[in-house]
């Protein structure tokens, strides 16, 4: 019998062509895997074309729910947001489908797995991570970096080798942008974003909504509530996680909401540009915060952002399967038990207006925070504390008068 490779199989042209290569270039049984995080209708006809270039199977994986629960919720928890403005849309992802790709090894007893990152990307390094820690003894094959073997360089190439091979695809040569979409966000890359100087056209590029211009010219009240850091309703209505991430998509693209352009440092060394487009993603990630500032206490909320951007470069990094995310992880959880309570704002314009924020466990004092005196804060008190507070910094004033009074002698 043949030794069967899992194949992380989108549908798109460079996975498609990996099938036949694959079969010719070591003799493997081809199995496809396509995990569903909510690409949509990028799974229409993936069957048929899997099974046309030569898969003995494929699997269509539904883990919606689970990428929501598990990957998303706790990097929203985490505040993790890389180099201040990437919501982690694919790096949140990966470990996901690793996961599932091993699931799908085991059941098959497969002895490989194949995925079609490049070489110069950062989701070979998730991948590969990922397999490496769930199941150490399977072999993992990169054809993009397998130079000697892999000789295509181009769409072109890929399609003529598809042709060769009696299959006959629905692709053409045509370059367009290189797009990774799940149920979180949509990146973009490649034609004009190549180059830094160029302003993105986003006529062409945005799939989830409109630039702020085009937004209504009337603002949107959201209302959302939150149990332990967990999104659990909007605007009145209850609803599981992945839900709630929908409905805020069709309202932040209405509005805008959520598109980057940003330059970001890869793992593999190089700057790469591209546009994301996270419109409920920013959306939860902000009520979030709106709701946690007003629960969390100063030196708590000082670690969590340390923490949390340390969490969204393990994350970015791949590396989530490791001790160091789950205890960064469980240190955001304890944080979240009080995190409960009731958010709303106004979406316009490419904006989220905060528009009032209730918790149980709030810590904010109305009558401490006001001008007037209560009983809890006597502003004599402020008189010692400045005095301690500012001693240093007095102290270090005075030596260097003394020893400038020193050296003028």
């Amino acid at each position: 019998m043949k030794e069967k490779v899992i194949l992380a199989y989108s549908g798109g042209l460079d996975t498609t062509a990996l099938i036949p290569w694959l079969k010719e270039n070591f003799d493997y049984e081809v199995i496809c895997c396509c995990v569903d995080c909510g690409q949509g209708n990028e799974l229409d006809g993936l069957d048929e074309r899997a099974k046309l270039s030569g898969a003995s199977k494929l699997y269509i994986e539904n883990i919606i729910d689970e990428f929501c629960d598990d990957y998303i919720v706790p990097c929203v928890q985490a505040g993790a947001v890389y180099e201040h403005k990437y919501l982690l849309g694919t790096s949140m992802a990966r470990p996901g489908i690793a996961k599932k790709l091993v699931e799908i090894a085991r059941k098959e007893g497969a002895t490989a797995v194949c995925h079609g990152a490049t070489g110069k990307g950062n989701d070979q390094i998730r991948f590969e991570l990922g397999v490496k820690a769930l199941a150490p003894d399977l072999k993992i094959i990169a054809p993009w970096r397998m130079t000697d073997v892999w000789t295509m360089q181009s769409r072109e190439d890929e399609i003529e080798f598809c042709k060769a091979h009696g299959i006959n695809l629905p692709f053409d040569a045509s370059h367009s942008y290189s797009r990774d979409r799940n149920l979180w966000h949509i990146s973009h890359e490649g034609l004009e974003l190549e180059d830094p100087a160029q302003e993105p056209n986003y006529d062409d590029l945005l799939v989830l909504g409109v630039t702020p211009e085009k937004a209504p010219e009337e603002g949107e009240y959201v209302t959302m509530t939150f149990e332990k850091g967990i999104p659990t309703s909007l605007n009145g209505k209850s609803m599981k996680v992945s839900e709630i991430i929908t409905e805020l998509n069709a309202m932040g693209g209405k509005h805008g909401i959520g598109i980057i352009d940003i330059v970001e440092n890869r793992v593999v060394g190089m700057k790469s540009r591209g546009v994301y487009e996270t419109p409920g993603g920013t959306i939860l990630m902000e009520a979030h915060d709106q709701l946690e500032e007003l629960i969390l206490d100063r030196d708590t909320m000082e670690t969590k952002k340390k923490l949390g951007s340390q969490f969204a470069q393990i994350v970015y990094e791949g590396k989530w399967f490791t001790p160091l995310r789950e205890a960064i992880q469980a240190f955001v959880e304890n944080t979240q038990q009080y995190v409960t309570g009731e958010v709303k704002f106004k979406l316009y314009k490419g904006n989220i207006i905060k528009a009032g924020t209730t918790s149980p466990y709030s810590l904010y004092s109305e009558s401490l925070a006001s001008f007037t005196t209560g009983d809890l804060y006597d502003h004599h008190d402020a008189d010692g504390f400045i005095t301690l507070f500012g001693l240093p910094l007095k102290v270090r004033a005075m030596k260097m008068a003394e020893a400038e009074k020193s050296q003028n002698k």
